[in-house]
């Protein structure tokens, strides 16, 4: 598997607490849009980031953002 799952063509929007979140970069998650270890035995491994501060934020579901793991318009072209 060298192209991600598409899990939905448009973004999660969420409330974070600061912290370190894990996001599915796979698309196999079942625990969209944090990774749950669906990608083992792919190439693809979670993306690690980080908020400082409590905000809204639009993670990206297509998987194919070039802003990852935030939302970038991107599966509006899927």
């Amino acid at each position: 598997m060298s192209t991600p799952v598409i899990f939905d063509k448009k973004p999660v929007v969420l409330e974070l607490e600061p912290g370190t979140y894990y996001w599915c970069k796979c698309g196999q998650s079942k625990n969209q849009p944090y990774c749950d270890g669906g990608h083992k035995g792919t190439e693809f491994a979670p993306l690690a980031f980080e908020i400082t501060e409590k905000k809204t934020v639009a993670l990206c579901n297509c998987k194919h953002t070039a802003n990852s793991p935030f939302c970038d318009g991107t599966h509006a072209k899927l």
